[in-house]
């Protein structure tokens, strides 16, 4: 059982170089063993090209050893037609004899249906080895199938005696609260997640552009509410860098139910995941009414006079740690 764990832990961890790149596919990753020696790897292309298992099939020199090798991998392989071939048949087809996978895919396309297949075609397969941590690693994706919106992730940064902004400003534009590092970090997190919101306050308080600049990788679709529509295309969260969502009241009520309706309205629009980086009444709204996942906050090494307090919430604190001159804590909702 040791070395399972071992195989599909380096699963997991080639699985990530998809973050950001393979939605709304999930981020597999694949290892295929013969003789305690690796001698395939993969995980999924961006989103139209290879599954993980095809890339790590085809990574394998001596196609001979399939025949008596083990293959590794985080979720179940598909068993139905999408934009490639299914992977159950591809595994089949190659008589890989032992499968080993980490987590069910529930997916009613799959949910069971590739490891049905696999058995039936005679294939040895064990389910669950660091069952927790895959479904971990796939968050996004099970939160995405089984709750029908995205995973959310709440942002902000707070001074050292709890105020998110100062009362007054001079330009418009963001005070900031952290230093250079932590902010390379925040837009490394955008290049990971498919979408990024903000209230019409930040956007007038602040006039963000929301792309990626201090890392490389892809922008987030920018979502903006906009109830009254007062926002000119002037703001920079309107330029050609990238997609802008606006939610307005033709497209929802603000008066009840806000932070559901506006996942109902990003689930409509195939949206796997997104951060939610304010203002503080958009962030309180998705607090209130319990629809977020994981809370990001940074307290800065400074203090504002008097300004916009912090949002009030409660969870489970996963990780913390020390950026420079700021503290990073990083919260699950339990």
């Amino acid at each position: 059982m040791t070395h399972h764990k071992t195989y599909i832990k380096r699963c997991i961890e080639i699985a990530k170089n998809g973050l950001g790149s393979v939605r709304p596919n999930p981020m597999v990753g694949c290892v295929i063993v013969h003789k305690d020696n690796i001698i395939g790897e993969g995980y999924t292309s961006s989103y139209g090209g290879n599954h993980a298992e095809v890339n790590a099939i085809n990574s394998v020199t001596d196609k001979t050893l399939l025949k008596k090798a083990t293959i590794y991998v985080t979720l179940e392989p598909c068993s139905h037609f999408g934009k490639t071939p299914p992977c159950s048949d591809l595994i089949i087809r190659h008589k890989i004899p032992n499968v080993v996978i980490g987590c069910i895919d529930d997916n009613v396309k799959v949910a069971g249906k590739g490891i049905k297949k696999l058995k039936e075609a005679g294939c040895h397969v064990i389910v669950g080895i660091l069952e927790e941590v895959c479904k971990d690693h796939h968050k996004r994706f099970f939160t995405f199938h089984n709750k029908k919106r995205p995973y959310i992730i709440l942002k902000w940064a707070e001074t050292k005696n709890g105020f998110i902004a100062p009362k007054k400003k001079k330009e418009q534009k963001p005070v900031w609260i952290t230093n250079t590092y932590s902010r390379q970090l925040v837009h490394k997190w955008r290049s990971e997640e498919q979408a990024i919101l903000v209230g019409t306050n930040t956007v007038l308080q602040d006039n963000p552009t929301l792309t990626v600049r201090s890392w490389k990788g892809n922008h987030p679709i920018r979502v903006v509410l906009d109830k009254d529509l007062k926002l000119s295309k002037e703001f920079s969260i309107f330029n050609n860098d990238a997609k802008t969502i606006v939610i307005s009241e033709s497209a929802i009520d603000f008066s009840k139910h806000l932070s559901q309706q506006i996942c109902d309205v990003l689930y409509k629009n195939d949206i796997t995941s997104i951060i939610i980086e304010g203002g503080q009444k958009t962030l309180q709204t998705f607090i209130d009414e319990n629809l977020w996942d994981e809370a990001r906050i940074f307290t800065g090494n400074n203090e504002f006079n008097e300004g916009l307090k912090a949002p009030e919430f409660s969870g489970k604190l996963i990780s913390e740690e020390k950026i420079m001159t700021d503290i990073l804590k990083i919260y699950k909702n339990d």
